[in-house]
């Protein structure tokens, strides 16, 4: 199965997120992005790509491991940006940052020690993908659109394994489904 560790976004924090984005889809050429929905709005921490399902349970008995040294901390939404000239549209992370990063890399290190090929280590660059296209688009008005954005903050308390399931039946617009197939508290193991 497709997974991937992410801190997911409470709903009264989503909700504030649409309403933004609401705003943003009557800009001039939105119909020209494809707007993710609410249950493909994460902060991805680890992409561990196709993951066999006999190493499914190590993974996530890492990812608890990792979870249960992990501390709450305060995390909000704020600005935008973009990758890849347009191609992604995203919404950035405000709050305990070096905090985030940390959880990033313990996630990293789960599917690494899981035995998942991580492939090369990158920085960790926080962000909730909102918008991607296949060709490249002048997303700057949206970028500006969202730079006085500051969404409320959330204590971040639990980490969760997600599996994403890619479209197949060729519809333009399909979005991926998400289904978050394990969840783990902070400070809930030694």
């Amino acid at each position: 199965m497709r997974l991937f560790a992410a801190v997911l976004p409470p709903e009264d924090v989503a909700e504030e997120l649409a309403a933004r984005l609401d705003g943003l889809k009557q800009l001039p050429g939105a119909g020209s992005l494809r707007w993710t929905g609410r249950p493909g709005w994460h902060f991805t921490l680890a992409f561990y790509g196709e993951v066999d399902d006999d190493v499914v349970p190590e993974l996530s008995a890492r990812l608890e491991r990792a979870a249960g040294r992990t501390e709450a901390f305060s995390l909000g939404l704020r600005r935008g940006g973009q990758f890849g000239r347009g191609r992604a549209l995203w919404i950035g992370a405000d709050g305990d940052m070096a905090a985030l990063r940390l959880l990033a890399e313990r996630a990293e290190a789960a599917g690494r020690k899981a035995g998942v090929d991580m492939g090369e280590h990158r920085r960790y660059k926080a962000h909730l993908t909102v918008a991607r296209s296949r060709s490249e688009v002048d997303v700057r008005p949206y970028v500006t659109a969202l730079a006085g954005f500051e969404g409320r903050r959330w204590t971040v308390g639990e980490l969760a394994l997600v599996r994403s399931s890619l479209p197949r039946s060729g519809v333009p617009g399909e979005q991926p489904r998400y289904e978050v197939v394990g969840r783990w508290g902070f400070g809930a193991a030694g």
